[in-house]
């Protein structure tokens, strides 16, 4: 009897300590945790501001309003003098920069522009249509970027220019005939980026252009000189390469 009973309490133990082994695993033993590859996990878009770096490009998109200020004007050839006047404009335009260092840039600018020149005089009155002209203004500016590694950054710089007129054309009232003279001048400008997301840029920039012109009418019989001296103004977006 006492035989039967060790038997039975023996076979009892080892069949609880099978069932405790089958339910727990050791965890060297346990499947690992299923995870997605990573070239699953992707961003659309790097935010993460990139600002201003030595040998790297920007390219800017701008819509600039150019307003030519006449600082001073005269006619010659016509009784009684007077003065000209050139009309605003809007027009896109487009600058490339590179950058020397984190700082110093230099910027090409191109754009081009359409304007209606008058006559203000007590011969021919107040605004008086002498024709129009293109006016085509290719600016070169060495820039300082202050905080180039900010998402802020403004700048300022200083330039020559050189503007060529093209595709002249005199009114046809009693003017037959209109010219215009190219010219060279200095340039000025300040301005600001803004790093909104990775390599996307704001802009705002202002620029000073001297130049004056000498507009010959009818052959040279009647002479304009203007300091056309522009004021353009422009807002746009970059993007730096």
């Amino acid at each position: 009897m006492k035989k039967l009973l060790f038997a039975t309490t023996l076979l009892t133990a080892m069949a609880a300590s099978g069932m405790a082994s089958a339910q727990t695993t050791p965890a060297a033993a346990q499947p690992a945790p299923v995870t997605a590859p990573a070239d699953l996990t992707f961003a659309l878009t790097d935010d993460a501001p990139v600002g201003k770096a030595a040998g790297t490009f920007m390219i800017r998109g701008r819509v600039i309003g150019v307003i030519p200020l006449n600082s001073s004007s005269s006619i010659s050839g016509l009784p009684g003098g007077g003065t000209v006047s050139t009309s605003n404009q809007v027009a896109p335009e487009v600058d490339f920069s590179y950058f020397l260092t984190d700082n110093i840039a230099l910027e090409l600018i191109a754009a081009t522009t359409k304007h209606d020149l008058y006559a203000n005089s007590p011969v021919l009155g107040n605004n008086y249509h002498v024709g129009s002209t293109w006016v085509l203004p290719p600016t070169l500016l060495a820039q300082y970027h202050f905080m180039p590694h900010e998402r802020f950054s403004p700048y300022v710089g200083a330039g020559l220019n050189v503007t060529f007129f093209y595709a002249t054309s005199a009114a046809g009232n009693a003017v037959k005939q209109l010219a215009m003279s190219n010219n060279v001048g200095a340039a000025v400008q300040a301005g600001f980026d803004y790093n909104f997301s990775g390599h996307w840029f704001t802009n705002f920039d202002v620029k000073q252009i001297f130049l004056n012109t000498t507009a010959s009418i009818d052959g040279g019989a009647i002479h304009a000189h203007d300091a056309l001296n522009p004021l353009v103004v422009g807002a746009g977006v970059g993007y730096r390469f």
